[in-house]
C-alpha cells in the first residue's frame, strides 16, 4: 500500500516540476532579460519539489 502512495507522490512531484518548467520557459520567452532570475527561482522550486518527493520515498521505506 505504501508503494502506491509513493507512486502518487512522485507523480505529483513530476507534475510540479513540469508546471514550473513551463512557467519559467514562458517567462523567459516574454522577457529574455529576466532569464537569470527566472532560472534561479526555477532551480530553487525544483529542488523543493524534489526534496518533498525524497521525503515521501524515505517515509515509505520507514513505514515498511
Amino acid at each position: 500500500m505504501g508503494v502506491i502512495g509513493y507512486g502518487l507522490g512522485v507523480l505529483g512531484a513530476g507534475v510540479g516540476i513540469g508546471l514550473a518548467a513551463y512557467g519559467a520557459t514562458s517567462g523567459m520567452a516574454r522577457q529574455p532579460e529576466m532569464q537569470g532570475r527566472l532560472f534561479t527561482v526555477f532551480i530553487l522550486g525544483s529542488a523543493f519539489v524534489e526534496a518533498l518527493a525524497l521525503i515521501g520515498f524515505v517515509a515509505t521505506l520507514i513505514a515498511q
